[in-house]
């Protein structure tokens, strides 16, 4: 796990200097304190840099960047986890390797298969690959988007690194607020791939690879993987159960390998209490497991943490999250880098930064509600609208007494499909959104544009069940952009690495061939998922209310945190107020109503001051 960067001069003119690389891999530095390195081509032209978290190889034969055959460099963020199998098939054709690290094995992989070399990588990962011979650059990013890859291209040239502060690093680079990234910003609460909130700087998306000739100055995107839902196997529950559970510990295991020490994240939830339970199956001694707990119980979940701390007898650490830490918010607006409005992200940065004194590396269960239909807020609601007709015939009688939920039902049933899958999720809606911003904002924005990821999504979905494009909308925006970009910045902050067994490349394909109706069954979200953890995971556990990973907004914004946001958004140096009419936001901030919660508003409003002040200041 590390930060990479690089840049490539298209024109004639000018050459790239080994301190310009210095200054990206310097601000990279949290995402590798280990090791640095910088490579600069013959002609000059292109240059690559590194900063190194040591995982795996941790001598120094694992430096980077790292050249093979005296032609392909790379610099590359991740993990292989089948690179000893694909080592050992490709020594078998005669290639050799001077080091143990996943890194030369990618080189290798490219020397013989090129573009195609994708194929054989099981693992997350970004990386750039130089060839001197032919003078093309490599990008490519892992299928579901769990490690980050952002880039400025131009007729000048291109700019790219595992985060943006490396980009901004350049002098020629401005920092100029694209008002389309801000509008879906404040529809969802974070923004969405290819935008990152700045006008021309963008993220490779997920499952994406990006293939530059110097010489031609051509280039060539494109999406080499995708989540399918076309394929549906007939099996029974048990036969599900079988294989959700092996491929869980077959996942697992690979994400154990490691020369460093490694524990988990413990929530309590479904899907950590299946990760540290399928851990503890495979370690010989008691795993190490981390918590977050809160004094409010509604919050806490403690009780099912210590379940599985009972049960597997792990060596636990519980931190206590408290209001008092609003104090490292300007961080976060800094370190996460775009407009983000995951509050949760408060947690992560709490749980990652007490993690990092035990271990250097984590597992999580993130990927499985996005795999197994585990929101309820979502995937509830989109069955109920997918059969709406059967619905609609049983409301109207309702309706026609004037049962107010029942009407609002029968306005939205009116929407495209899709649209009504947006609102589940969003932030601000729409009117929202045109009631409270201004001009740079309004200017620019359409039904059109801000629905058109989602939009894509259910009108090109090509499986047999409709429900189940929602899930694909999930795995390629919602997933990556809000919940790994949570989870890798917080984690990388301090230089702590994080594993995610439920979005192996196996388990996510073997999630697109079970039906829906086994994902969401008698009104339970995650329906087979439970039924094949039951084995391993106390019932109480499973079959609960979720929770969530977050924080309790409504009960902070009653003090010190309404405070705090008052201060940040109607202050007279705020920046905000050039996009959004303060005066419409103020009642929010000093809403009484108990009946109207406000918390997830102020907060997206505050976090884009934040970032706002912190990237344009």
């Amino acid at each position: 796990m590390c930060g990479i960067a690089g840049k490539a001069i298209f024109n004639k003119n000018g050459e790239i200097h080994p301190q310009e690389l210095r200054l990206m891999s310097n601000s990279l530095d949290h995402r590798g304190p280990d090791d640095k390195g910088v490579f600069i081509s013959k002609d000059k032209k292109v240059g690559l840099a590194h900063a190194r978290l040591s995982i795996i190889d941790i001598s120094k034969k694992g430096h980077q960047p790292m050249t093979y055959q005296n032609r392909y460099t790379i610099t590359f963020n991740g993990e292989v986890y089948n690179f000893q199998k694909e080592r050992e098939r490709l020594e078998k054709f005669g290639y050799r390797f001077s080091s143990n690290s996943d890194t030369e094995v990618i080189l290798a992989l490219y020397s013989k298969y090129g573009k195609g070399c994708l194929k054989y990588l099981r693992g997350m990962f970004a990386f750039a690959i130089y060839d001197e011979v032919e003078k093309t650059i490599f990008l490519a990013r892992d299928r579901t988007g769990v490690k980050p890859l952002k880039y400025l291209l131009n007729d000048r040239g291109i700019i790219f690194a595992s985060e943006l502060k490396a980009i901004l690093t350049d002098s020629k680079v401005k920092s100029v607020i694209d008002p389309v990234a801000i509008q879906k910003y404040l529809l969802y609460g974070y923004v969405p791939s290819p935008l990152t909130g700045f006008a021309g700087i963008k993220k490779l998306e997920p499952g994406t690879y990006m293939f530059i000739n110097l010489r031609g100055k051509t280039v060539e995107k494109k999406r080499y993987w995708q989540p399918r839902f076309n394929e549906k196997l007939d099996l029974s529950e048990r036969e599900w159960c079988q294989r959700i559970l092996s491929t869980l510990e077959e996942s697992t295991k690979l994400r154990m390998i490691s020369d460093v020490p490694i524990g988990a994240f413990l929530s309590g939830g479904v899907d950590s209490s299946g990760v540290v339970a399928t851990m503890s199956g495979l370690s010989p001694k008691p795993v190490k497991t981390f918590s977050i707990i809160f004094d409010d119980p509604k919050y806490s979940e403690k009780r099912f943490a210590d379940n599985i701390v009972r049960k597997y007898k792990t060596d636990h650490q519980e931190i206590l999250a408290k209001p008092s830490n609003i104090s490292i918010l300007p961080e976060i607006a800094h370190q996460y880098e775009e407009p983000f409005s995951d509050n949760s992200s408060l947690v992560c940065f709490m749980i990652s930064k007490e993690t990092s004194k035990y271990v250097k590396v984590v597992l999580n269960g993130d990927g499985a509600d996005e795999n197994f239909a585990g929101y309820p807020n979502r995937y509830l609601r989109l069955m109920r609208d997918v059969n709406y007709a059967k619905w609609i015939e049983f409301a109207r009688p309702a309706a026609a007494l004037g049962i107010k939920k029942i009407n609002k039902f029968l306005d939205k049933s009116k929407l495209p499909l899709f649209e009504r899958f947006n609102t589940y999720n969003q932030i601000f809606s729409l009117e929202d959104i045109y009631s409270i911003s201004k001009e740079p904002i309004t200017s620019t924005m359409t039904s059109t544009n801000l629905y058109k990821n989602v939009r894509k999504c259910f009108r090109m979905f090509k499986g047999h069940d409709i429900k189940d494009a929602g899930l694909k909308f999930d795995l390629l925006y919602f997933l990556p952009d809000q919940l790994l970009a949570k989870m890798d910045i917080a984690t990388m902050r301090y230089s702590l690495e994080a594993r995610s067994p439920f979005l192996d490349q196996k388990m996510v394909e073997l999630a697109g061939k079970i039906p829906f109706r086994l994902k969401v069954k008698n009104g339970e979200t995650k329906y087979i998922l439970k039924k094949a953890l039951e084995q391993i995971v106390p019932k109480e556990n499973l079959y609960r209310p979720k929770v969530g990973f977050t924080v309790p907004l409504d009960k902070w914004f009653k003090g010190d945190l309404n405070q705090y946001a008052a201060k940040v958004l109607l202050s007279k140096n705020s920046l905000i107020k050039e996009y959004i009419d303060v005066e419409k936001i103020r009642p929010m901030i000093s809403s009484k109503n108990n009946q109207q919660d406000f918390g997830q508003k102020i907060w997206t409003l505050m976090m884009l001051e934040l970032w706002l002040k912190d990237y344009l200041n």
